[in-house]
């Protein structure tokens, strides 16, 4: 059964007719050949592939809008601000940077380098050279520690003599990189991330351009999918608004959110694709937007800095957007989830007085409209990006196996580019294809075929081999 984008379109009109706008959900069909669930980057990627195919697709989002982690707000300030991700990376290989330009929206380069501060003054030449040569040592180390031996916490494999660093080197390779702590993150994860090169961003803004993208497509909005019943040869997808039958179903939803029980399954997951969504759930990671007109901090557009940190209380500031007066502090792991957790003004009054410490500058006077971001709490998403817990690497390998007529995506289901938004939108193009071989629509392939590696990996060069300290030369992922 095929449901053109006209049948939709024509169905929901009628209802819309009927009841006032935003007062319904959309009505849906009984049937759909495929159904993807969730409009982020990955299930847009999915949506994208099989409708290139001919074939029909409905996307169901259970929030209000388009994008997932990839979300623009072009109200709050005068200037569009990425609430989540914010950087494409490798753009010589990115499929999304290449649809960027298609989809008519600019481009343009991550400043090269960070500042780095000590106290209230910049790191001298020799003290910035002190810092990437132990960087560059603790990179090599925690590829040595994996190297033909178990996996570990990334804390436990660099090294100890680190000295005033330590805590930068950890802030810069863990909370910073991945959204978790080095002691809560897998060494060979780590090893295993392919280099992330050639950063940009969106003029536009990244969730722009992931809605753009999406304009072909069928997306249901409002409508969270409450539980799905795979055990048959098709699909039983229910949410309020009705049941669909399908013959195959993708789930984008992120690893926090397959593990809170709001998406139920019958049967229940197995315990396989259980235990891989608990060794790749999300870390924390948020952003403290402060509006400083007159740029009372001194700095370029966008300018980054870090600083000599004796403990995880730290941040990372992205100052002058685009040349605009709008600055943001990033906050991430175990620290930045305590100040989540305490809502937005604590957020807010910890950027200001970081900011303070770091600058000697009256920020709380010079502050004028402020925003924090709080992923944690945001429902069916609930954290920032995956990665690894020690012995989660093969995980990420594990999701990317079919469950019945069930395929997963996202952030998570990819070894190489886990966090980011390529590797989000590469695991929907892939779950697509796999999709379309069980139906019929492509080619099975041989059950002796080796498995085709990640885009990324071919190109990927170990923590250990490296020619920049992962996580300092551009701004982290997300």
């Amino acid at each position: 059964m095929k449901l053109t984008r006209r049948d939709f379109v024509a169905g929901s009109a009628a209802m819309a007719a009927a009841f006032p706008r935003g007062a319904f959900a959309a009505a849906l069909p009984r049937e759909a050949e495929t159904v993807v669930i969730g409009a982020g980057a990955a299930g847009i990627a999915a949506a994208r592939r099989i409708a290139a195919l001919g074939r029909s697709v409905i996307v169901l989002e259970a929030s209000d809008r388009v994008g997932g982690r990839c979300q623009t707000d072009a109200t709050t300030f005068d200037v569009p601000f990425d609430r989540g991700a914010r950087w494409l990376y490798n753009t010589d290989t990115s499929p999304v940077a290449k649809l960027a330009r298609s989809a008519e929206v600019d481009l343009f380069p991550a400043t090269r380098g960070q500042r780095v501060r000590i106290g209230r003054r910049n790191a001298r030449a020799g003290e910035t050279e002190d810092f990437l040569a132990l960087l560059v040592r603790a990179n090599r180390a925690i590829g040595e520690a994996v190297r033909g031996k178990p996996d570990m916490p990334a804390a436990s494999a660099i090294p100890k003599d680190l000295r005033e660093w330590a805590g930068t080197a950890d802030f810069v390779l863990g909370a910073a990189n991945t959204g978790k702590d080095l002691q809560n993150l897998s060494a060979l994860d780590l090893v295993m991330m392919a280099q992330r090169d050639n950063a940009v961003t969106c003029r536009q803004g990244l969730g722009t351009l992931i809605s753009k993208l999406s304009a072909s497509l069928t997306v249901v909005l409002s409508t969270p999918v409450t539980r799905i019943s795979w055990s048959g040869k098709d699909a039983q997808v229910e949410t309020p608004s009705g049941t669909l039958k399908a013959g195959a179903v993708i789930v984008t939803a992120s690893t926090n959110a397959l593990l809170s029980g709001k998406l139920r399954f019958s049967p229940e997951l197995p315990k396989r694709q259980q235990d891989a969504a608990n060794k790749l759930s999300l870390g924390s990671y948020d952003h403290i937007a402060l509006e400083l007109p007159g740029n009372p901090l001194g700095l370029a557009k966008d300018d980054v800095v870090i600083e000599q940190s004796t403990d995880n209380q730290t941040g990372l500031l992205l100052a002058n957007l685009g040349g605009s007066s709008l600055c943001q502090v990033d906050i991430a792991g175990s620290f930045g989830a305590d100040m989540s957790s305490r809502g937005e003004a604590a957020m807010t009054a910890f950027a200001v007085e970081w900011l303070n410490k770091l600058f000697g500058a009256d920020v709380a006077g010079a502050v004028k409209r402020t925003h924090a971001t709080r992923w944690n709490d945001v429902p069916y998403v609930l954290g920032a990006m995956a990665a690894a817990s020690v012995g989660g690497q093969p995980m990420h390998r594990v999701l990317m196996e079919p469950v019945g007529c069930m395929f997963f995506a996202g952030d998570a289901v990819h070894e190489t580019l886990a966090g980011t938004v390529n590797g989000a939108w590469e695991s929907g193009e892939r779950a697509a294809d796999a999709a379309m071989r069980r139906l019929g629509v492509l080619k099975a392939l041989p059950s002796d075929a080796p498995a085709k590696a990640p885009r990324g990996r071919e190109k990927r060069e170990t923590i250990s081999s490296a020619p920049e300290p992962r996580g300092l030369a551009w701004p982290s992922r997300n």
